[in-house]
């Protein structure tokens, strides 16, 4: 029985789940804006809020305690720049999750995170002009 254990094991061992929260909050921060299973999204949220966090802190220790979760240094600058100045007067609620529907193949609920004040930028073709 499971009682008191907190988190999803999303049918994954310890090891490939804690890889897979890497690569996806390096991608969040990278393209602030990615597409996944809700149950996904709703594990993420608390682990991308705690490096924004951490980038807010923006000392060396918060750097590298973001740098060993974080797979990129190149995200980690964009964090601790970029999306910390975005944030830097909000108390939390970094993240959004929005439902998008289901997948066709499995029929698994997606859903989109992305940081609040996410800006779409089409780039209108030639065609279009």
């Amino acid at each position: 029985m499971r009682h008191k254990l907190a988190g999803r094991r999303l049918g994954r061992t310890t090891s490939h789940r804690v890889a897979m929260f890497r690569n996806m909050v390096t991608s969040l921060f990278e393209h602030e804006r990615i597409v996944t299973t809700s149950e996904k999204a709703k594990e993420l949220r608390p682990i991308a809020e705690k490096m924004i966090t951490l980038a807010k802190r923006g000392d060396l220790h918060a750097r590298r305690q973001a740098l060993s979760f974080i797979r990129s240094k190149d995200v980690v600058d964009k964090l601790f720049t970029d999306i910390k100045d975005k944030f830097s007067d909000r108390k939390g609620g970094y993240t959004r999750i929005l439902k998008t529907g289901v997948r066709k193949g499995d029929t698994a609920t997606m859903a989109i995170i992305e940081l609040v004040g996410y800006e779409e930028v089409f780039v209108a073709s030639e065609a279009e002009n």
